[in-house]
């Protein structure tokens, strides 16, 4: 068990599971590279080595076994704009590309840098209602994206078409929901794919297949060479950097976002332990290395990710497998992969909704906070509507401020009279920016007496905002000719007020491990020295 643990493995890892997994998940990562591939507006086959590029690389280097790379939608949206521009700078759809995989090559760069300072565990400040969201939010993308699958030539289909596609995703569904209480050896989603293509092919059904949709979508077809590396050619100069330079920012940002926050996910659904800041960094490397071999790079997967890991597969294998057999499929296997029928697949991911939606939503609705409910429907809506970082970003934001508004408001003072006649004020709560104005509102500085001591045992100085306060409301009694002494500070609460105008002073008889008290700055420079 500790060997698994120090080399990252899941403790269910099965040879047998993982290839039979990764074969599971290459057949469906086929139509959604294509799909992406399309809306980046690009080759099919430059959204086929994306997916098989990002997927070799973060399986072997990745920091979560099992997770599933590849080209996504949500990058593709700003691809899309990014080649776009790239073609009317550089005066071709070849400019256009040059453009996308020099910005791929310093996306990859800035995802790097992120994994090597550590920045991935600030996945960890994303509230889990922002999380909730996102799922949702996410299913219901996917949920949308497979509709468009019962198109034909851009109209939707009707009558014996649209019936012979619905039954077949029916039977797709219904072989995942009821082959796991036949067996667990074999995974659900190979199984309902390898039936309903015999069903299409024997039974000479008509109806959508991946050969079908390339054509559809202007492809030739998805078999091709071994991606070759290049140099991408541009011209290199500041304008032309300043011009890549955000979208680089917002692609990185994207795919950490949606690369940790499913990481993540299936932490959960494994009860084990990923790493971020490798995965930063493995999903940087692999961005660099489409930049280089013509890809159009990505990031995790959380629909194909799922697939993965509810067939069993939870080593790095899965994910290589899948890697090689898309690579295999892209080589040799072209002729029969185009022979699925697209129902199959849709099926497949009309379950990935299904798990993929965070239903326990409906339960919490009426027993958690509504701000949680309206972060939740905040994000969820953002995604659908927009991307996915618009929505995170968005939801923790929100989130913080009404974190710091709920905390603002629990400031508060306790009065007391010792023996002496000196005036005691216990503080409860945080003292910070949002509730300087209510803690200044609790003291009475005219009628108090002439020594009053703060008492800090319930409460922390947070910030700058909380320090200027401490000062205003000391120099206020000073100005009245009265004493205050702050007692029981922590230390780095005193880190944080000890370079003030006014520091605190050492009580050692009442209280030897905390600053107290002060009078002025030379006896508490002396002490402190």
């Amino acid at each position: 068990m500790k060997a698994f643990r120090l080399l990252n493995i899941d403790k269910n890892f099965s040879i047998k599971d993982d290839l039979l997994s990764g074969i599971t998940v290459a057949l469906a990562l086929v139509p959604e590279a294509v799909a992406f591939a399309f809306v980046a507006g690009i080759s099919p086959i430059i959204g086929l080595y994306g997916a098989f590029l990002m997927g070799l690389v973060t399986s072997i280097f990745g920091g979560r076994p099992g997770m599933i790379s590849g080209a996504t939608g949500a990058m593709a949206v700003v691809m899309v704009h990014l080649i776009n521009e790239g073609s009317e700078i550089g005066g071709s759809e070849y400019a256009g590309l040059q453009f996308l995989f020099v910005t791929l090559i310093l996306t990859g760069v800035i995802q790097i840098a992120s994994g090597t300072f550590r920045l991935g565990k600030f996945i960890r400040m994303i509230p889990h209602s922002v999380m909730m969201g996102f799922v949702n939010g996410l299913a219901i993308v996917i949920f949308i994206s497979q509709l468009g699958m019962f198109k034909s030539e851009g109209e939707w289909l009707t009558g014996a078409s649209l019936w012979t596609m619905m039954g077949l995703v029916g039977i797709t569904m219904g072989i995942m929901i009821g082959m796991p209480y036949l067996t667990k050896k074999i995974p659900a989603a190979l199984t309902a794919i390898v039936v309903v293509s015999c069903i299409v092919i024997f039974g000479n059904l008509e109806t959508e297949t991946v050969r079908s949709f390339v054509s559809a979508n202007g492809g030739d077809g998805i078999q091709a060479g071994f991606p070759i590396a290049s140099i991408p050619i541009i011209d290199f100069t500041i304008e032309n950097l300043l011009f890549i330079l955000p979208y680089a920012f917002i692609l990185a940002s994207i795919g950490l976002i949606e690369s940790l926050m499913t990481l993540q996910l299936i932490d959960e659904l494994t009860d084990s332990h990923g790493s971020g800041n490798r995965e930063c960094a493995a999903q940087g490397l692999g961005n660099i290395v489409n930049g280089f071999f013509g890809g159009m790079g990505g990031c995790a997967m959380i629909g194909q990710s799922i697939i993965n890991i509810k067939s069993g597969g939870r080593g790095r294998l899965s994910g290589v497998t899948a890697a090689l057999a898309l690579l295999f499929f892209i080589l040799y296997g072209a002729s029969y992969i185009e022979q699925i029928p697209i129902a199959a697949l849709v099926g497949v991911m009309f379950m990935v909704v299904i798990g993929t939606f965070a239903w326990s939503t409906f339960k919490v609705w009426n027993k958690v906070p509504r701000a949680d409910i309206i972060v939740i429907l905040l994000v969820t809506i953002l995604t659908v509507i927009f991307d996915l970082a618009i929505a995170v970003f968005a939801g923790v934001i929100v989130a913080s401020l009404v974190f710091a508004w709920e905390n603002a408001k629990r400031i508060r003072a306790r009065k007391s009279f010792d023996k002496h006649g000196v005036k005691h004020y216990e503080i409860y709560g945080p003292l910070f920016f949002g509730s300087t104005e209510l803690f200044n509102s609790k003291f009475d500085v005219v009628n108090d007496p002439n020594e009053v001591i703060i008492d800090f045992k319930e409460s922390r100085i947070m910030d700058q905002s909380a320090i200027e306060c401490i000062n205003k409301l000391t120099e206020r009694y000073l100005k009245n000719n009265k004493s205050i002494h702050l007692r029981h500070l922590s230390s780095d609460c005193v880190k944080l007020i000890k370079k003030a105008e006014e520091i605190c002073d050492v009580n050692i008889l009442e209280d030897p491990d905390y600053f107290v008290a002060i009078d002025n700055f030379r006896k508490a420079k002396s002490l402190i020295s």
